[in-house]
């Protein structure tokens, strides 16, 4: 995304090192310039999102009448598309980066939360993280995760894990700190029978209840409960169901006593085929059952 960028002492010479890779959609980097910097004029154009994680050193970000400094281990978020901004960060500053386009969290908020927020969301500037944070310690997961020798495909199963996972996290910690409420405004967004739907599926996933069944408590034919779920959710009650059967499989696997074995586990899930769960399983989480219950 082209910005501007000058030191702030004259005659410095910089010592400049950046190294990134992609995950999915997102472009994530760490970089330091060796010098303290000045950026401003980043391009609104691209539609991008920054993600600003300081790792050593401070950096300044302004935005209004007083800066916010973030020092190492927390982050700082600005919706370049919609709000101006500029930074000085000092001689001694690392950064771990995000750069993320506007429509992917746009996509997430649909997907997750059934609607898209508006400015009162996009236009807020906030720092959030820290030492001992969710988000920090999501931050070391990713890292670990794409910074290997061997770097993972950014649109395999693994990258799409990631960037979903980056991207979720991010929108959940930007509304608490702009206090806007994602829940309030999904329940606003969807009708009744697509809310009641939901909590019925998320509560009865281990028994796999029918969508028909469901469709028939909530009031409405399967067909219009299908067409709701497509236009409020993005997906179908049957993908919605599948997807809260694994959550939860996933939930137990993490929480399995050390005996306990994948397929027994699977079992009081009521699934039966191990090697099409294990691939479902894997596009969803970008690892195998097998993987999280040895993590356990």
């Amino acid at each position: 995304m082209p910005y501007h960028v000058e030191p702030l002492e004259k005659d410095t010479v910089p010592s400049a090192t950046m190294f990134s890779r992609n995950t999915g959609r997102v472009k994530a980097s760490r970089f330091a310039y060796g010098t303290g910097v000045h950026l401003n004029d980043f391009d609104p154009e691209a539609g991008n999102i920054l993600v600003l994680t300081t790792l050593k050193g401070a950096v300044s970000h302004h935005f209004q009448s007083d800066p916010a400094t973030t020092q190492a281990g927390e982050s700082f978020v600005v919706d370049c598309a919609r709000t101006d901004y500029w930074l000085n960060a000092d001689p001694e500053h690392l950064q771990f980066n995000f750069t993320i386009p506007h429509a992917l969290m746009e996509e997430t908020a649909r997907k997750w939360f059934g609607y898209v927020p508006g400015n009162a969301l996009w236009t807020q500037r906030v720092k959030f993280g820290g030492r001992g944070s969710r988000w920090l310690a999501m931050l070391e997961y990713v890292a670990r995760s794409i910074g290997g020798e061997h770097p993972i495909d950014p649109n395999g199963p693994m990258g799409r894990h990631l960037e979903e996972l980056i991207c979720l996290n991010l929108l959940q910690e930007w509304a608490a700190e702009a206090g806007v409420s994602l829940e309030t405004g999904a329940r606003a967004a969807a009708p009744h029978y697509v809310r009641r739907a939901e909590e019925m599926m998320t509560s009865e996933a281990r028994i796999a209840p029918s969508i028909g069944d469901i469709a028939q408590r909530v009031g409405v034919s399967a067909r219009t409960l299908s067409e709701g779920f497509r236009r409020f959710r993005g997906v179908t009650p049957r993908e919605f169901l599948a997807d809260r059967r694994l959550d939860g499989l996933r939930a137990d696997l993490l929480a399995a006593e050390s005996n306990r074995t994948v397929t027994e586990i699977a079992g009081s899930w009521g699934f039966v085929n191990i090697g099409a769960l294990a691939r479902s399983y894997r596009a969803r989480f970008g690892e195998t059952p097998s993987q999280t219950l040895a993590r356990s």
